[in-house]
Order: C-alpha cells, then structure tokens, then sequence
C-alpha cells in the first residue's frame, strides 16, 4: 500500500509539473515529507526542496515545488526526518587525524576506554603482541587525556620505558600540543639532557634532579612528530599511497558526522603537497579548506597567493593560522591568572606562556593582511586573547586589518566579559570550541580556572547578545568530527558530572545550529553559496533521525546523522 501511494503521488507531480515549468528547470531530485530547516530568517522551515545539477533549485511549499518535477525527477520521502543544511567544519585538522590513521587508540571515555595510565600501558601492550611488532618498531599513541584519567597527570618517561625499553614509543596529549616520549625515542630524536628548549616549546623536566621526564610542550612536541613523521616515511617505500589512503577515510569520518566543508587548520610539512595530491586526483567528496601554518610556510606566501580563495578539485586555500598559544586543558595555554593548579613541575604562579612576541604577531600580521588574506589565530588562554586583540587593534588602527577579512579567533576559552566588545569593535569573529563545557568542564572547574573563570569559557551568549557572528568547532581529532555535540554543548551547558557551567552562556538550538551553517559559511566567505537551503546555493544536505529544535535538549547528543549529500549527491549514508 505504502508503495502504490508513493506511485500516485509521483504520477500526481509529473503531470501537475509538465504544465508550468520549462524542461531545463525540471529537478533532478525533490525531497519532501518531512522537517526541512533552512536556516534562512524569512522561511526557517519550508515543505519540499528540489535539487538540479548539484544546487538547490527551489525551496518552500509542497505544492508549488510540485511544479519542478516530471518523470526523471527523484523523488525521496524524508518520512518525518529532518533535512538541514550541510554542516561546516571551520576549524578540524584533516590531516592530522590522517596521520594518526595509524596511531594506538589512547582516548578516554565517552570515545575511548583508556581511562588510568595503566590502561594506557596495557593498550600498548596489547598493540605490540597482536601486531608482532618488533622490537625497534616506532610506536606512536594519540588521545590520552589526563584531565579524564583517573591520575589525573601525564604519564611519565618511565612509565613508558615500563611498556618498552626498545621500541621508541611517543604518546600524544588529547589537545594535540604536549606529548610524551619514552627513553628510546628520545635517543632517536636526537632529545638529551643538554637539549634547550625551541622557541615556543618546553621539555619537560624533574622538579627534583631536573633531568628529562620525556614530556615535550608545543613546539618541542611540533617539531618532535614532525621529525618523526620524515624518518618513518623514509622507510616506508609506499608512504604516500598509505597517506591517500588514511587522508580518504579522514574524509569518510567527517562526512559521516554530516560535514560537506571540512578543514584542515594547520596545515605543516608535506600535508599542502598530499592535499593538493588527492584534489589532483579527484578524490575529494566534500570541499575542503586548508590553512598552512604562517610560520611554517611564510618564505612561500608568494607561491600560495594564486590559490587563495580559489576552490580547485574542492580544495581552498582559506588563509593561514597562527597557533598563539597552547591547551587550557593541556595547562600550556596562556593565561593573565595562575592556574587553579599548577602542571607538574610549575610553581604556583604559573600561567602557561606565549608562542610569539608582539612584534613577530604583528610583522607576520601585517604582511598577511597587506595582501589581502585572512587568518585564523589559535588563541585559548585570555593573555593570547589580549595579545591578538592589542595586535589587530593597532593593524585595524593602521588601516592596514580590515573587518571585511573576516579574521577568526580560533578557540577563545579563556575569554572575559571585556573581551566580547573589543572583538565586535575590531571586526573578527570568535570560533568557539564549545564542547569543552562538556568533556572538559569539570577540569576546568576543579582545576584550571576555577568556578568563576570556568563559568565563562565558550561564552556564545555573550557573543550573540552583542551582535557578534559566531562559529562551533570541534578541533578534530582532539574529538572526533562531532559537531552534533557541540550543539549539545552550549545549549546545555552541562559538564560530564552534571554541573550547568555558566547557565546564562546558553543559546538555543536553532542558534547553535546557525553557528555551523550559515555563520560557519560565513567566515570562509561562503554565505552566498552555502549554509542555508535557498534558492541557487549548492545542494549541501544532512539528513538527522531527530528533530533538534523539537526534542529534549539533553537528548541532542543522541542524534544520528543518517545521510550526507554533497551537491545533491549522497556521499555518506548510515547503515
């Protein structure tokens, strides 16, 4: 029965169609029978879209969209699910989760199991037996999250010599900025005692012998994968097939979290050449936007300056990124304010540190913004804060930054209540990485900020009062490609434990949602193609079992995407 009606009314559209609308504007596909979003302000809701040659071609009623059909259109009943807008990575690392492809699984819960130290040890452990690995073999880790594990510290170098004392083994921070490398590695990375710390990097030491206890910060931690990385590629003869291939099912775990932009958000070392490898060779489903370390790759602006803004084979050169400062849950983030609790190793007046001085932000800055191209500055702590604002204020005051483009504060936790106004004054737009309120609230609460600090971290609400554009992010992989929880994140407000952090910093669904679609399309200068179903834009969908705007707000993480469409068509659909 539920066949034959769909049968009539496919009959019923053809012929109403064939009266009206030229055959060139006949759909190629039209979706109806459920709750379609646009997140446009005049129609937020419309009955029935109909797609043609990869954009939308009509969005409203379901009689008049009726109209563009005949008996070539497709026609899908959403049978009471919910169509949205693609969603919009602005800031993931594509690449990074890439090279991880291949890394030990050292997530806590609620996306892993390794929740102590020693189950980080056993996981190692068992990886080593299962895959006979030998016993110079390199191991490389990523995920662990001391602020989870019930240690609440990172391992150390002997703890890692207890697992091997052969295999170089190097364990990476959930935030992606320390990590931690046991005796052997250190030996191949040509780490010892009499090693001084890189410009914006720390090794980490003993407080009481002062001797190395294998952690590395920022950019000793940077300058470590990236060495590593090069001398593991020289012994494997297939590196580069292996790193289209992990790059592709990166891509097919973005897409599978409803994501039709994603980005890479610090592009470094041969990432820019397997980025633009895989665009080469067509094998990008959905746009991807990249933006190279600044310092990294400052020598060759001019060489970049020809792709800028530019999609070739879905690949964009957005910008480039500056990272300012480290983790607010990693304690390398730079603050004005001690941290509740020192890091190992740090006295009470610890307060993280900079990556830059003013006077390289702003010469870096300012030869950027001279020609024409934006940035994204990662900046967690509210020192780092300050310092962007202080140096695109004075570039702003030189007429040399101009709001038009659309730099983006990356991040933004450690914000305050006078941030919110210099940020709208200047003209840049905050990217929140809300999620934290979630996975890291409590950590936060206990033992980086405090209460009164915490309560403010995130802080969208204060952002939309002012009539400030914003965006979410979810750093990926430090989680994985979620926005959904994000979403989750800053409607609730809820910690891991239960606690609300900062009640009146929540928003409401439909503004969440806003701030990774159309706000998101806007700040990589995209509103006119993207982040809404409308009329002309591309045919960008996600399809979700749930209706976020109607269901319990605690409900919203449960949210499943079933479908990603990519200019109308499905390029990820759940099993």
């Amino acid at each position: 029965m539920k066949a034959l009606i769909q049968l009539i009314f496919s009959a019923s559209l053809i012929v109403i169609s064939c009266k009206s609308i030229p055959e060139k504007e006949k759909a190629d596909v039209f979706y109806f029978g459920g709750t379609i979003l646009t997140m446009e302000e005049a129609t937020p809701q419309v009955e029935a879209v109909a797609l043609k040659n990869g954009k939308i071609l009509f969005a409203g009623t379901q009689s008049e969209a009726n109209h563009y059909t005949d008996d070539k259109t497709k026609i899908i009943n959403l049978e009471g699910k919910v169509l949205l807008p693609g969603f919009i990575d602005v800031h993931g690392h594509l690449t990074s989760r890439a090279g991880m492809m291949q890394a030990i699984d050292l997530f806590p819960e609620p996306y892993g199991t390794v929740n102590s130290i020693e189950d980080l040890q056993n996981t190692i452990k068992k990886y080593i037996i299962e895959n006979s690995v030998s016993k110079s073999q390199p191991i490389i880790g990523n995920g662990y999250d001391d602020a989870i594990m019930t240690e609440h510290r990172h391992p150390t170098k002997d703890e890692l010599d207890a697992i091997s004392k052969t295999n170089p083994i190097i364990v990476i921070h959930t935030s992606g900025h320390a990590s931690v490398a046991n005796t052997a590695m250190l030996k191949l990375l040509g780490i010892s005692e009499s090693s001084k710390d890189p410009e914006g990097g720390h090794y980490g030491r003993n407080k009481k012998d002062g001797k190395l206890n294998g952690k590395l910060e920022e950019n000793a931690s940077f300058m470590a994968l990236l060495s590593l990385t090069e001398k593991m590629s020289k012994e494997t003869g297939n590196s580069q097939d292996l790193a289209i291939q992990n790059l592709m099912k990166a891509q097919d775990e973005w897409l599978s979290y409803g994501q039709t932009t994603t980005c890479d958000g610090r592009t470094m070392g041969e990432s820019v050449n397997l980025l633009e490898k895989a665009a080469a060779e067509h094998l990008f489903k959905a746009d991807v936007i990249y933006f190279p370390d600044y310092e990294y790759f400052k020598k060759d602006l001019n060489t970049f300056k020809p792709k800028y803004m530019k999609y070739s084979n879905h690949l964009k050169l957005g910008g480039f990124k500056f990272s300012d400062d480290g983790s607010p849950q990693g304690k390398t983030a730079w603050l004005t304010q001690p941290y509740l609790i020192p890091p190992e190793g740090q006295s009470s007046d610890y307060k993280g540190f900079p990556i830059f001085s003013d006077q390289v932000l702003y010469d870096d800055l300012k030869n950027l913004f001279q020609n024409n191209i934006t940035a994204q500055l990662h900046v967690n702590g509210d020192a780092a804060i300050d310092q962007a604002l202080r140096v695109i204020g004075k570039l702003k005051e030189e007429n040399i930054y101009k709001p038009e483009l659309r730099a983006a504060l990356i991040h933004v936790q450690n914000s305050r209540p006078d941030h919110i106004q210099k940020i709208k004054d200047i003209g840049l737009i905050p990217s929140y990485f809300s999620t934290h309120v979630y996975l890291w609230g409590d950590w936060h609460y206990s033992s980086v900020f405090g209460p009164v600090r915490a309560s403010f971290i995130s802080p969208a609400n204060s952002a939309l009062r002012a009539g400030i554009i914003f965006t979410m992010h979810h750093d990926a992989p430090v989680t994985p490609p979620d926005l959904i929880t994000a979403v989750y994140s800053s409607v609730n407000r809820k910690t891991r434990s239960g606690r609300i952090l900062g009640p009146d910093e929540r928003i409401t669904p439909l503004q969440a949602l806003k701030a990774i679609t159309i706000n998101a399309a806007y700040q990589i200068h995209e509103e006119t193609t993207k982040g809404s179903i409308k009329a002309g834009k591309l045919a960008d969908l996600v399809i979700l079992d749930q209706n976020p705007l109607t269901i319990n707000p605690e409900k919203i993480r449960n949210i499943k995407v079933l479908e990603t469409i990519k200019e109308g068509v499905p390029v990820y659909k759940r099993k």
